[in-house]
Order: structure tokens, then C-alpha cells, then sequence
């Protein structure tokens, strides 16, 4: 086994140990807080401020050279103005950045003749290459299902089909729990892990079994007897006794509320001087402090980074 070989099957062996039999497994992809404060303007704009810049940067709005040049990578389309979708869509670009962080540390490990794409090829031979001449590795692992299950997802990226991933289809393959058009393909690899008798179902025991491992034990506890309930009264719609590929895609990918909508909804309202339902640059810049105000972030970073996207 060569190093890269050993440091794979180390990466999955500690997924594993670290995934403790009593500890329950959250397969649910909920869309985040964009904040962990109490959302009242008339106290303080920390809430604001979180999600409009996201909680872990680090630099004050009112130190930024030019604040206007600065709105104006949040406006689109050029128009001059800044809508609630445009400001939702930023909202959500500075909560996920850690996404578009990841995939800029991968994109360089893997676009290995340097043109901007990423193809299946180039990802194939930078992330299997070594294994494709060991048809039987000694460690356990079938890597070669792995790769299949991954060409397929990289596929459903690659919307024009040419098996070469521009920077977002990259995204896509990567993250693809964050695109509406990946979304079956999460649902199927999901079925796929926990559907042990392959009969295109889940059942209540592969349900649980997929959370916790008796492992000796003849006492559940109490998390599990709930998440029994949970699959009887909630998840199993049809009360047929198993989950389809509707019923597990509801589990996992719930239609959770809009946050980020909801907030760029309340600063457009609170902002829009003149209630055209959408902000000038000077009526941003006029509530600064509503949308920043001396909550540190690195801002200008965040909007390098935009671009570069």
C-alpha cells in the first residue's frame, strides 16, 4: 500500500471510529442559521450583520475605502439597484464561503494541466490513479465502486455532458446537497447506503441501523425509540412500512424556511427610503449600520472572492 493509499483508507477508518454507536447520525441537510443572536433591531444589528456578512470574518464596513464601489458587486445585473433576490443571493454567498473555500483547495489539486476546467479524467487519475492497476487492494475497500458512484455524480454536474467541469459544475459535484439539480442524486446515493437488502427501499431497521449499532446492547436509548416513532408517524407517509426515494428525499432535504430571503426581505424594507422595493447605493450606504455597522469582517475578501466566482 503506497502513502496516498494509506492516507484514504486512514481518512475513512477514523470517519468510522470517530462515529461512536451511541451517537446519533444527522443525514439531514437543513439550511443554516445565518445567525446565533436574537433577531431584535431595536436592541442591537447583530443579527443583520451576521448574515449579511457572515459570523466569522473580520473587518469593520466603515474602514472600506469606497462603500459604494462595494454595493456595487452585490448589485447583479448593473442596474444600479439592489433587489431582495440580489441581496439573498449575496446573503447566502458570505454564509456558504466555506464551500467555495473548499472548493478552491481542491480545484488546484485537481485541474492538472492548469486551463480553468476540471474533467472527469483529470479527476479520475488525481483522485483513483493509483488504484486503478490494483484490481484487489489489500485494505478493504472497493475503490472502483467508489469511482463509479462517483463519474455517475460527476456527470449530473456536468450539465452540457462534455465530462469536463467548469468551476461551478466543480461545485456542484462537490457540494451537490447546495444545487436543486443534484438533489436526486444525493437522494440516490443516500438510498444506496442505507438500503441494505437493495430493494430500492428503506425499512424501519435500515433506518435505525443506519444511526446506531446495537453493538451487544439489548437497551436502546431514548433518542432511538424516538427516531422509531419518527419513522412511523412522519417519515413513512404512505404507512407502508418502508420509505421511498419521495419520502427519503423529504427527510433529508426538507423545504426548511428561506432564511436568507426572509432577512434580505427585512433590510430592503428597512433600508428602501422611497419603498420602490428595491435599495439604491445611497440608500444602503445611508443604513450602513443596519447592514455591517462595527461588526468585524473581512469584507473586502469576501468580495475578491465573489468575483473570482
Amino acid at each position: 500500500m503506497d502513502l496516498r493509499q494509506f492516507l484514504m483508507c486512514l481518512s475513512l477508518c477514523t470517519a468510522f471510529a470517530l462515529s461512536k454507536p451511541t451517537e446519533k447520525k444527522d443525514r439531514v441537510h437543513h439550511e443554516p442559521q445565518l445567525s446565533d443572536k436574537v433577531h431584535n433591531d431595536a436592541q442591537s444589528f447583530d443579527y443583520d450583520h451576521d448574515a449579511f456578512l457572515g459570523a466569522e470574518e473580520a473587518k469593520t464596513f466603515d474602514q472600506l475605502p469606497d462603500k459604494e464601489k462595494i454595493v456595487s458587486k452585490i448589485d447583479g445585473d448593473k442596474d444600479g439597484f439592489v433587489t431582495v433576490d440580489e441581496l439573498k443571493d449575496w446573503i447566502k454567498f458570505a454564509q456558504k464561503r466555506w464551500i467555495y473555500e473548499d472548493v478552491e483547495r481542491q480545484w488546484k489539486g485537481h485541474d492538472l494541466n492548469e486551463d480553468g476546467l476540471v474533467s472527469w479524467e483529470e479527476y479520475k487519475n488525481a483522485t483513483y490513479g493509483y488504484v486503478l492497476d490494483d484490481p484487489d487492494p489489500d485494505d478493504g475497500f472497493n475503490y472502483k465502486q467508489m469511482m463509479v458512484r462517483d463519474e455517475r455524480r460527476f456527470k449530473m454536474a456536468d450539465k452540457d455532458g462534455d465530462l469536463i467541469a467548469t468551476k461551478e459544475e466543480f461545485t456542484a459535484f462537490l457540494h451537490p446537497e447546495e444545487y436543486d439539480y443534484m438533489k436526486d442524486i444525493v437522494v440516490q446515493e443516500t438510498m444506496e447506503d442505507i438500503d441494505k437488502n437493495a430493494d430500492g427501499f428503506i425499512d424501519l431497521e435500515e433506518y435505525i441501523g443506519d444511526m446506531y449499532s446495537h453493538d451487544g446492547n439489548a437497551d436502546e436509548p431514548e433518542w432511538v425509540k424516538t427516531e422509531r416513532e419518527q419513522f412511523v408517524e412522519f417519515r413513512d407517509k404512505n404507512r407502508d412500512g418502508k420509505m421511498d426515494k419521495e419520502e427519503t428525499k423529504d427527510w433529508i432535504l426538507p423545504s426548511d424556511y428561506d432564511h436568507a430571503e426572509a432577512e434580505a426581505r427585512h433590510l430592503v424594507y428597512e433600508s428602501d427610503q422611497n419603498k420602490d422595493g428595491k435599495l439604491t447605493k445611497e440608500e444602503i450606504v445611508d443604513k450602513y449600520d443596519l447592514f455591517v455597522g462595527s461588526q468585524a469582517t473581512d469584507f473586502g475578501e469576501a468580495l475578491v472572492r465573489h468575483d473570482e466566482f
